[in-house]
């Protein structure tokens, strides 16, 4: 057990992208929440740095580069914030935290997709309470006096348990959180963390973590890549409403067929980005094939959710246009029957598949980096060429120091 001499310092260490900016919403919320989660009697302070190594590797490799870090900036905690989805026998790994060197890991699209800050700050304080007590039976018993102790401020915090990872929420229910000591699964010798928490290869994971991971994509940041898109296509979308054709079919259409075409129009234009930007991993040798699975269905649900937006304001746009453009007398004259709001929904629901596949050949002309930015696989081929050129920038770096003594 770790014992308090009037402050601790806690290192909060981000993979590049998402998991930095929400470091950074932690940093001035855990302070507080630290004293009472974990010892009144210290001042906590917490630090946040990015480091390109906690988006890559495993997660001992991860665990090495946090301790190396947390050495490094001379702190008395590290916790490490990554985007990756890791796996251990199978089973998916949520966090891990080492006792001996006071350094811990969270998987964050292993926390699902709601309430992921929430979590992830329920998350660091567990961790942090595992560190600071310890993780054996005795050592957790103290750690629940210490939370039976305190009075009820921090209504917001659902876990006050010493030995759950977060509060159970609905995602907790349906796909529990299992904790782990290392000689659970595998033998002490070989094992690095003192407490691992983890959910079982099964259908509960997908859950979990392919929907955690669209959300670390997240798809609004794409969304504005589309713009020029969205202009192009309600152009052409707006010059076929002035023909006669246009409304027929969409008099003519039923229900079952306008929702089809729908589909198409959506489904072609996700995979025709998908297609032009090259985004689909392959297998290759070395590489876990569940891992390029989920990486492929993280990125067409990431697109997926992007390109209903971009449909969803189409669709706005030319209900709007269709109310202005034409004229109820006229369509009345080209349909032969009475016409009422209807009538202009499915004209402007036609206009928005035709235009959305017209849009889709669009879609490659807009900024490439923006669109890879959204697929793990790009985001970790970036990491690796990152920290090779780090670590070669280091080496020229020494071996000038070399050079200056000699």
């Amino acid at each position: 057990m770790t014992t308090c001499s009037t402050s601790r310092s806690i290192g909060l260490i981000s993979a590049p992208g998402y998991p930095n900016h929400i470091a950074a919403k932690l940093k001035e919320e855990l302070p507080n929440l630290l004293e009472f989660y974990v010892d009144d009697d210290c001042e906590w302070e917490v630090q946040y740095i990015e480091d390109p190594l906690t988006g890559t590797g495993e997660s001992n490799d991860i665990l090495n580069a946090t301790k190396a870090t947390k050495n490094n900036n001379h702190w008395d905690f590290g916790v490490c914030l990554t985007d990756l989805p890791l796996f251990k026998d199978k089973r998916l790994i949520i966090a891990e935290a080492n006792q001996e060197e006071n350094i811990a890991l969270v998987s964050m699209p292993s926390l699902g997709s709601t309430m992921m800050i929430k979590r992830l700050r329920e998350s660091i304080l567990q961790l942090v309470n595992e560190m600071y007590y310890g993780s054996s039976d005795v050592d957790r018993e103290k750690a629940e006096l210490h939370l039976q102790s305190m009075n009820e401020e921090h209504k917001e915090l659902k876990n006050k348990s010493s030995t759950r990872l977060i509060g159970k929420r609905l995602l907790e229910r349906i796909s529990p959180i299992e904790r782990e000591t290392p000689d659970k699964h595998e033998n002490q010798g070989e094992c690095d963390v003192d407490v691992r928490f983890t959910v079982p290869r099964k259908w509960s994971i997908a859950i979990r973590i392919i929907t955690g991971m669209v959300r670390a994509n997240r798809p609004w940041s794409l969304f504005p890549t589309f713009m020029k898109v969205i202009m192009i296509a309600f152009t052409t979308g707006a010059y076929a409403l002035v023909f006669p054709t246009l409304w027929q079919l969409s008099d003519f259409y039923s229900l079952p067929r306008m929702l089809i075409l729908m589909f198409i129009a959506i489904t072609s234009m996700v995979g025709w980005i998908i297609l032009a930007h090259k985004l689909w991993e392959r297998p290759q040798d070395g590489k876990d094939d569940y891992v390029r699975k989920l990486y492929n269905a993280t990125t067409v649900l990431t697109l997926l959710a992007t390109v209903c937006l971009y449909y969803l304001i189409l669709y706005i746009l030319f209900t709007f246009a269709v109310n202005i453009f034409i004229p109820i007398e006229l369509l009345e004259a080209q349909i032969n029957e009475e016409v009422n709001f209807t009538s202009y929904l499915y004209i402007a629901w036609l206009a928005t598949s035709i235009a959305t596949i017209i849009g889709a050949l669009g879609s490659a002309l807009e900024d490439e980096d923006v669109v890879l930015s959204s697929t793990y696989g790009y985001r970790q081929r970036q990491r690796h060429k990152q920290v090779k050129e780090q670590r070669e920038q280091e080496k020229a770096e020494e071996d000038q120091k070399n050079v200056s003594s000699d």
